[in-house]
């Protein structure tokens, strides 16, 4: 038996001695590996930004990042347990970033369907959201969030409980991208895989457009209803789904994760 197998055995016992079900386990995983890909691909910040998941079988509990540990330390176990009145569900050494708590409460508490909430500061998402124009259709990235986006006003830093209520009033009902005008991203997910994959493509639209916008070129448009067509292709997963796979994003999320190998980002399922 080798020793990344004892260490899976040891991580097993683990996540039993703590109450966890197994399918919290595999969510708390599996949005571990979410901070470890966001550290990897360079769109964390510091110690801020994040990621949170609804517990299973709560609907006033979620997952998200222990306030002062960088996204690339981050594994299943060192996860804070929160409830939307803000207070810790399990004892932690790490209380909860208050901005996130705001945001990330306000989106669980208002949309059933919001399992997975992913939030962002990177340059070319904080460069689109402060464009008064927003994100434009001039990508296949950006097609995909096409009449499909919505935006919140700066209100400052988000410490005031009663901006939960503008907020979640943007966002809506069904849009599952919402740009934080001067601030930053945010995507709506009902798994973790959902989520992440939204954002990638959407931070990748916004640093297509920042660059095409730098290079004083003219965009080559998109008729309309192209632009529709290729937002239904996204929302079909037609082009991604695995075979049987109930999950469109199986394949893409895999495949991510296998960045993730022990060998050169440290273990993030323990």
């Amino acid at each position: 038996m080798t020793s990344n197998q004892n260490q899976d055995i040891g991580a097993e016992t683990s996540h039993a001695s703590q109450g966890w079900s197994d399918e919290e386990w595999a969510l708390r995983k599996d949005l571990a590996a979410a901070y470890r890909l966001m550290a990897l691909f360079e769109l964390d910040d510091s110690i801020y930004t994040h990621i949170s998941v609804r517990v299973p079988g709560w609907h006033d509990q979620f997952l998200i990042n222990p306030y002062g540990m960088l996204f690339r330390d981050i594994t299943a176990s060192s996860l804070v347990k929160v409830g939307t009145d803000g207070k810790l569900v399990e004892p932690s050494i790490y209380d909860v970033n208050p901005a996130g708590f705001t945001i990330h409460s306000a989106i669980h508490m208002a949309r059933e369907d919001a399992q997975c909430i992913v939030h962002t500061h990177t340059v070319g998402g904080v460069a689109v959201a402060s464009m008064a124009c927003g994100l434009q259709p001039c990508n296949q990235w950006a097609l995909q969030f096409h009449n499909r986006v919505a935006y919140h006003d700066f209100e400052g830093i988000a410490l005031n409980h009663a901006e939960r209520e503008r907020l979640v009033r943007d966002l809506g009902t069904q849009h599952k991208a919402l740009i934080l005008r001067n601030h930053g991203l945010l995507t709506v997910g009902d798994s973790v895989a959902d989520a992440f994959i939204l954002m990638v493509n959407l931070e990748r639209a916004c640093r297509v457009q920042v660059a095409i916008q730098s290079s004083g070129q003219i965009v080559y448009p998109v008729p309309t209803e192209v632009c529709e067509l290729t937002a239904r292709q996204y929302e079909s997963g037609a082009s991604n789904r695995l075979p049987g796979a109930a999950d469109p994003h199986a394949r893409e999320w895999n495949a991510m994760k296998q960045r993730l190998h022990p060998s050169t980002a440290g273990r993030f399922d323990s």
